[in-house]
């Protein structure tokens, strides 16, 4: 067998070393209290050019995959100086700081400057649908390495990726994205989609980025046959949607990621988390648990990220998200 080219995460060859590892960060999600390191660890990451059969083992093994130095580090934080150039007169950056570093201005207050998933201002609402239609931003979205890479791992002669993919910023102490599958979000396409997390710029471990629940993606199965049995009685409409009566009111399954974890220890293990530099990417199947973290970052920086999904050209797609995302359209 050819020998397997790994980056280890923080010197971590895989998510189930304990010998090598740093000591974790302290991890927390929106509420609750923070994780108790002996349910935490770090997730495994992979170099491009690892081979492809060992890559789409460990992906179907664990989950999800991270995969380091996908797009160009530069390219990456060009998009991320355009879009915190577009909020410089908000008040939400350090205004000693070039956008390029995105760092928050320590004198305002973070629930003023959320983003997606929050309560932003009406000015903000608007800015944020701007800059998911901003042409740099959909360019972003083709990036010539980015796609190359989904084709080669996924073998798919063709990928379609959904119009409305999302970015989001998360200011340090504002509210974070809470603990979900995909599918459930996507429940009007097939489910054989492809989710790729794209961190725009360097994103510590309690900076905000992606943890996920290991070994979850049997228990998103679980739970999703358990939410449409409810459900199989009420309209289709309905019956997809995130939100309807059998749902969280805001889609998310939680935001207690201790208590999550130990309603469901039976049935998945730790919270596993990355140091997350730019140009990295996580892909990860519809199935597999994960939140964000509570963005502790001690430098201050915003975490900004988009969340991408893919499908193999002539799919069923999910209809409505072929239409860029906007503040008010309900999904």
């Amino acid at each position: 067998m050819a020998s397997i080219d790994v980056l280890p995460a923080q010197g971590v060859t895989g998510h189930n070393s304990k010998d090598t590892a740093p000591q974790l960060p302290s991890l927390r999600s929106n509420e609750g209290n923070y994780v108790d390191q002996s349910s935490t660890g770090w997730m495994r990451s992979t170099l491009t050019g690892t081979p492809l059969l060992e890559m789409r083992r460990r992906f179907k093994e664990d989950g999800y995959i991270w995969v380091k130095n996908v797009i160009p580090r530069e390219d990456v934080y060009d998009m991320r100086e355009h879009y915190f150039s577009l909020f410089s007169h908000t008040g939400m950056l350090d205004p000693d700081i070039s956008p390029r570093k995105g760092i928050f201005n320590p004198t305002s207050d973070p629930s003023v400057h959320e983003g997606i998933g929050g309560l932003p201002e009406e000015a903000t609402k608007q800015l944020l649908d701007a800059a998911h239609a901003d042409p740099l931003y959909r360019t972003f979205l083709a990036h010539p390495s980015l796609r190359s890479f989904i084709r080669h791992f996924t073998g798919w002669k063709q990928e379609v990726i959904v119009d409305r993919a999302m970015l989001r910023h998360n200011c340090p102490g504002s509210k974070s994205t809470g603990i979900h599958y995909d599918q459930y979000f996507l429940r009007g396409g097939d489910d054989e989609f492809l989710t790729a997390w794209v961190p725009i710029g360097d994103c510590a471990p309690a900076g905000g980025g992606l943890m996920y629940l290991e070994n979850s993606s049997g228990l998103g199965k679980e739970l999703e046959a358990e939410f449409l049995k409810k459900a199989e009685h009420l309209p289709k409409q309905e019956r997809i949607d995130a939100f309807n009566k059998f749902m969280a009111s805001d889609g998310f399954m939680s935001h207690d990621a201790v208590a999550f974890r130990e309603e469901h220890k039976e049935k998945a293990g730790r919270w596993l988390v990355g140091d997350y530099e730019a140009g990295d990417v996580v892909f990860h199947n519809p199935w597999m648990i994960h939140a964000a973290t509570k963005n502790e970052d001690e430098l201050g920086r915003i975490r900004l990220a988009s969340d991408l999904r893919f499908y193999e050209e002539g799919a069923k797609l999910d209809q409505r998200w072929m239409k860029l995302w906007t503040h008010d359209d309900g999904l």
